[in-house]
């Protein structure tokens, strides 16, 4: 099976959740390990509910990045938040 997984950067660390399997975690200092981890933990989850008698809900999030084009918004926020870096 194939699952969704978010990874986020923090400010000390990287964080992955899968958001089909609620509870999921994983964090580590970087993104490689990030990913190593929430595969470990996405293996150890399944086991998990399986051992429990419980359903393994299937992959139904799907991924998408999309570009934002975004106009002048100086007069519309704080000059520190139009840049492309805040955004």
């Amino acid at each position: 099976m194939t699952y969704a997984v978010l990874i986020e950067q923090g400010p000390v660390s990287f964080g992955a959740t899968v958001p089909d399997l609620p509870g999921c975690v994983a964090v580590a200092d970087t993104r490689e390990e990030a990913e190593r981890l929430i595969q470990e933990a996405i293996a150890l989850h399944l086991r998990g509910l399986r051992e429990d008698g419980l359903p393994v809900p299937p992959p139904v999030t799907r991924v998408a990045t999309v570009d934002v084009r975004y106009p002048s918004c100086s007069r519309l926020l704080p000059h520190h938040l139009c840049s492309p870096q805040a955004l």
